[in-house]
């Protein structure tokens, strides 16, 4: 999937990126997924994610800190 297949989505950055050092990840809601992308390529592939591997992603990420 990339950012063209979801039409009127809405990227938000994270909080936790650093602008100056480009590294950046941005995340849009979409009708039926949650869709992650890299800021520095917003034309390039998307992870989208369901609900529930959405939800599994994140807690995944918390464990991880």
């Amino acid at each position: 999937m990339n950012a063209a297949e979801l039409p009127g989505a809405v990227w938000r950055k994270s909080t936790h990126s650093t602008p100056d050092e480009g590294d950046c990840v941005e995340v849009a809601r979409a009708e039926r997924v949650v869709a992650v992308r890299d800021s520095k390529d917003p034309d390039g592939p998307v992870l989208a994610f369901g609900r529930t591997g959405w939800l599994g992603f994140v807690a995944g990420l918390k464990s991880a800190r």
